[in-house]
């Protein structure tokens, strides 16, 4: 069975010319971020991917999809990644790797996973949002960029909470899947650009949030032709020995300099407001 990203088509919409608005105010001046402006993301939940084009982290998020943060973890302790082709890359789309036969018909010898196309959100759950309350809520868990039911029906609700989905922005990773939405197993993707029509079709559990010029850059091709980029090595941050030890940080999206920078490029794009277009600020040494 051939474990490959499906497309999806992505309707077109017209919109009638807008009225005459007031011009938004400008945004404001940020300055730097404070010591209080970053947070450490967890090891246990940093993927340091070395590729032939350069270094890549994936900050995982188990809130979005549990099994496969643990899925992807195992693999990567166990030296399955190391040595894998990036052998399906789309210009504007998305770099597909993590087959152990480097075609698209490969796996590992663990079963599929049952899809977390969404996940349940509740008053307990770390989204900081980064838009006004409506019929839906945008915000953040850590630095993936999620929306959600308003929380205005967890009340609601049997379990107090409400649905909430990955927004598929540039760095994103995902697991690729068959045509069955439980099919997913070892093989990922990582998204080169915004493609909203993947969303609530496939489990996304995580963001770049250091190397998306490195995931740009990969080579092309549906299949990519030799000789492709690979990942030479594939692990886990808590893992690295002491000599090795990467030390991150990133700009927390609970925090003041972040919530700023949000209703700066919110009041700035007006209604072509995306998420995506929030960078997340990190540093790495």
């Amino acid at each position: 069975m051939i474990r490959t990203l499906l497309f999806a088509t992505a309707a077109l919409a017209l919109a009638s010319p807008a009225a005459a608005k007031p011009k938004p105010p400008e945004p404001a001046a940020l300055g730097a971020p404070s010591p209080a402006d970053w947070r450490t993301p967890d090891p246990e939940n940093v993927l340091v991917i070395d590729t032939s084009k350069g270094r890549i982290l994936v900050e995982m998020t188990p809130e979005a999809a549990p099994a496969h943060v643990v899925r992807v973890r195992e693999l990567a302790r166990a030296g399955f990644y190391d040595g894998r082709s990036f052998f399906r890359v789309i210009n504007d789309f998305m770099a597909q790797t993590g087959d152990p036969k480097d075609d698209g018909t490969g796996g590992s010898d663990k079963p599929n996973l049952p899809a977390e196309f969404t996940f349940r959100r509740g008053s307990a759950t770390p989204m900081v949002l980064v838009a006004e309350p409506s019929v839906t809520e945008v915000g953040f868990l850590g630095a993936l960029p999620v929306m959600s039911q308003s929380s205005m029906l967890m009340p609601m609700t049997a379990d107090g909470k409400v649905a909430a989905w990955p927004l598929y922005c540039p760095g994103v990773a995902a697991m690729a899947r068959a045509g069955d939405p439980n099919s997913a197993n070892s093989q990922f993707f990582l998204m080169r650009q915004a493609y909203p029509s993947l969303e609530r079709n496939y489990t996304a559990w995580g963001r770049a949030i250091s190397g998306l010029e490195v995931i740009r850059a990969i080579k092309t091709g549906e299949p990519v032709e030799p000789p492709r980029d690979i990942m030479t090595k594939v692990r886990v941050l808590a893992d690295l020995p002491d000599a090795e030890r990467l030390k991150v940080r990133v700009i927390d999206p609970a925090g003041a300099w972040f919530k700023a920078q949000a209703v700066n490029v919110r009041t700035d794009m007006g209604a072509s407001f995306t998420p995506c277009a929030i960078p997340i600020p990190v540093e790495v040494k």
